[in-house]
C-alpha cells in the first residue's frame, strides 16, 4: 500500500520551547523532504483553539499528509523515515537497533532533566542547580554519545556517522546542556560542537 502523497505540513510549537517539535522538524529536513510548518504558540489560548484541528491529543507535533495525521515525535520519525525511502536510520542492521533503542531512550526517560531543564533555546548561562537525578540522567546520555562516536567515528561526525533520527531525538539536548552549562566529558563537547554547527539547526534557532 502506498503512502499518501499530499502536501506535508509540520504543526509545531514554539520554536525557542517545543523540544518535541524540534526532533521530527530536524528528522525531516536533513531527510530533505518538501514540508510546511505551521506554528502555534504554546500554552496561550490561540494554542488550544487551533491544535484540536490538528491533533487528537492536543499537543505538538503533527504531521499532516493528505487525511493522514501523524503524531508523536518518534512516530512522525519513523514516518518520515518510510517517506524518505529509508533515510534517517543507520543501513546497517545493528546500528539501526542501537540507534532505534538510544532514541527510545530519549523518547521515554530522562524525565528530571526535562523537568529541572526545560529547553529554552535562546538562553545562556542559567543558573539551575542540577539535582542528583539530572546529574545521573546528564551521565547516562554522556555514556550513550561517547560509546556511539568511539564505535562509529571512523564513519562521520555524528552519533552513528552519518546524521540520523537518534541525533534528531538529542538535539535539544544539546540545546539544553548548552543553555545550562552542563559538565560534560570531551568527546560530549566535541559532540555538541558537532550539532551546534548544524546548519539545520541553526536554520531553527534564527
Amino acid at each position: 500500500m502506498s503512502l499518501p502523497t499530499a502536501k506535508l505540513t509540520l504543526v509545531i510549537g514554539t520554536r525557542n520551547l517545543s523540544s518535541w517539535s524540534l526532533r521530527p522538524w530536524l528528522a525531516m529536513t536533513h531527510a530533505g523532504l518538501d514540508f510546511e510548518t505551521i506554528e502555534l504558540p504554546l500554552d496561550t489560548p490561540e494554542y488550544y483553539r487551533r491544535i484540536e484541528l490538528y491533533s487528537p491529543t492536543r499537543r505538538v507535533p503533527v504531521l499532516l499528509n493528505g487525511p493522514q495525521h501523524v503524531w508523536d515525535s518518534l512516530a512522525i520519525c519513523e514516518y518520515v523515515h518510510e517517506l524518505s525511502g529509508g533515510k534517517g536510520w543507520p543501513t546497517d542492521v545493528p546500528a539501526r537497533a542501537w540507534a532505534r533503542s538510544v532514541s527510545a531512550e530519549m523518547h521515554s526517560g530522562f524525565q528530571a532533566l526535562r523537568t529541572c531543564w526545560p529547553m529554552n533555546a535562546k538562553a545562556r548561562d542559567l543558573q539551575v542547580a542540577a539535582t542528583p537525578d539530572v546529574l545521573n540522567d546528564i551521565s547516562r546520555i554522556d555514556a550513550i554519545w561517547n560509546e556511539a562516536r568511539a564505535t562509529h567515528a571512523d564513519r562521520g561526525p555524528w552519533l552513528f556517522g552519518d546524521y540520523s533520527i537518534a541525533d534528531a531525538m538529542y538535539a535539544p539536548v544539546v540545546l539544553r546542556f548548552n543553555s545550562y552549562a552542563a559538565q560534560v566529558s570531551i568527546v560530549a563537547q566535541e559532540y555538541m560542537a558537532t550539532t551546534l554547527s548544524d546548519s539545520h539547526l541553526q536554520h531553527w534557532m534564527r
